[in-house]
């Protein structure tokens, strides 16, 4: 039996959506070491998989790489659409449990595609591969389509910056209980929507952050300056989402971030992804207080949630027999 072990990754956001430019979408992000998804497989003559989600990619996994079948569980799972990368690292970690069950090669970027991931950010791909902090190229504007693209006719961007995540980084993962955020078919409508109508200007100013602030403070292992970056990328992001999600940030996650950025142990937040998972970045010696500041924004906002601290991970998946 092989027992494939990987994190969760943080999106905060894309560097273009504007088709007025040359490279659409160029996600940036971090790899997480908690929480995580946990999968295991052995050969089998046919597929077993009590997990539906997961059944689906070993189906798929099995077909691509023409074995028998796999016996695939999955004991631990992220949370469901929630902004923390949960349907490309399942599937990619049932992915190299089968490949690695039956002893097949499996190039995980290669295929991902036809596990129908990687079509907009490349990043959920590139923690899988090789955790760390990430920004990828993004793909060339002109290949854009308002229809949704054929299941494996995109490639993975590749990576044009990564970054070790300094040791005595954190951070704050605030989830609240809300709705989950958009995947699927309403995903691609909403950013159908948002990148026919984005404006340059704003990509013209996250370009300007990425090399002026965000790639500096990861070579300096400033989390203060870091933490600044990419709560201004998520910002600014969000001005190219608000009409679809109500808001910068989608509800209820606005009173979240307000609150956190009273906290001086919060360093930058913001939204990962679609949501609702709120982020915080801090460090080791203010754990404690990044803690209670989450709780406090759940108090502040009437809801309940988790609120947890975790490291960042500059490995890839792994693989155990």
């Amino acid at each position: 039996m092989v027992r494939v072990s990987v994190g969760a990754r943080l999106h905060f956001g894309f560097c273009n959506l504007s088709l007025a430019r040359d490279r659409l979408y160029g996600g940036v992000g971090v790899a997480l070491d908690e929480p995580r998804v946990v999968v295991t497989a052995e050969p089998a003559d046919e597929v077993r998989c009590r997990h539906p989600a997961a059944k689906e990619y070993a189906d798929r996994a099995v077909a691509l790489l023409d074995v028998p079948g796999a016996a695939v569980s999955v004991e631990r799972s992220l949370p469901r659409h929630a902004g923390l990368g949960s349907g490309t690292q399942l599937a990619l970690a049932v992915l190299r449990a089968v490949a690695t069950a039956t002893e097949t090669p499996a190039e995980i970027r290669s295929l991902a595609p036809e596990l129908g991931r990687g079509g907009r950010s490349g990043i959920g791909v590139a923690t899988f591969e090789s955790g760390g902090a990430l920004l990828d190229a993004g793909h060339p504007t002109t290949r854009f389509t308002t229809d949704r693209p054929a299941i494996g006719s995109w490639t993975v961007p590749p990576v044009v910056a990564r970054h070790e995540i300094p040791d005595h980084w954190r951070f704050l993962l605030v989830v609240p209980d809300a709705d989950p955020g958009r995947s699927g078919a309403a995903e691609d409508e909403s950013m159908r929507s948002v990148v026919e109508r984005a404006d340059a200007t704003t990509s013209d100013r996250i370009s300007g952050i990425v090399t002026q602030k965000l790639l500096p403070a990861l070579a300096e292992g400033s989390a203060e300056r870091f933490g600044e970056a990419v709560e201004t990328i998520g910002r600014l992001n969000g001005t190219w989402y608000a009409d679809e999600q109500g808001g910068v940030y989608r509800p209820p996650v606005g009173e979240l971030v307000s609150s956190l950025t009273e906290s001086p142990a919060v360093y930058g937040t913001g939204q990962s992804s679609w949501g609702p998972a709120v982020y915080g970045v801090t460090d080791a010696d203010h754990v404690g207080a990044a803690l209670d500041a989450g709780n406090a924004a759940l108090d502040d906002a009437g809801i309940e949630g988790t609120v947890t601290v975790a490291e960042g991970r500059n490995v890839g998946a792994s693989a155990i027999r």
